[in-house]
């Protein structure tokens, strides 16, 4: 397994394999949940009807095998910084997020069949006080090759911050803003004087 550590501050992706891991997936739900009711169809519906629906799924298949999956990852991006994990994504509905250290609770690492024949794994990242209200993750960093390694440059900044409240994120941007507006205040008294 390959043993590299993620470059702070710049863009990374999933590895290649994740098109081929989705693919796998699409098949599986074709053929598994398409041929298996529209065998018995053939049976009892028209010919005519029968070779819509065929061509509409074959449309369908070749539509997100071809063109979705593709871009779907040349839009996925995570970035680690000293403060915090950026992630975004999305073909259609572009999502972004932002998961501070000082907020990571949990790493799990989760690895099924086709991941592990594609030597790959995702990190599910769990924060305080978000993961008690939503069952999943708050983020999925997906299809890593070097997840153990990623694992750790992960955990070692979160072990490497001060323990801090759940809240002290939120408190250092009011501080920020706090600091802004006196900035403006004393601009703005200054400007009075004159």
């Amino acid at each position: 397994m390959e043993r590299t550590k993620v470059d702070i501050r710049k863009d990374f992706k999933p590895a290649p394999q994740l098109k081929k891991l989705y693919g796998y997936y699409l098949n599986i739900v074709f053929f598994a949940g398409f041929l298996s009711w529209y065998v018995p169809l053939i049976l009892l519906v028209q010919e005519v009807a029968l070779a819509f629906l065929f061509i509409l799924f074959f449309l369908v298949y070749v539509f997100v095998a071809f063109i979705w999956i593709p871009r779907y990852y040349d839009t996925v991006f995570y970035r680690l910084t000293e403060s915090e994990i950026v992630w975004r994504r999305g073909v259609w509905f572009k999502t972004t997020g932002i998961v501070p250290y000082n907020r990571i609770t949990n790493i799990d690492v989760t690895q099924g069949p086709l991941s592990r024949r594609l030597k790959v794994a995702s990190l599910k990242i769990q924060t305080a006080g978000y993961s008690a209200q939503k069952a999943s993750a708050e983020i999925r960093i997906e299809c890593v090759e070097n997840y153990e390694s990623l694992k750790e440059t992960i955990m070692s900044y979160v072990k490497s911050g001060e323990p801090q409240a759940v809240g002290t994120y939120e408190e250092k941007v009011n501080l920020r803003i706090l600091e802004e507006v006196t900035k403006i205040r004393q601009l703005l008294e200054g400007q009075s004087k004159k």
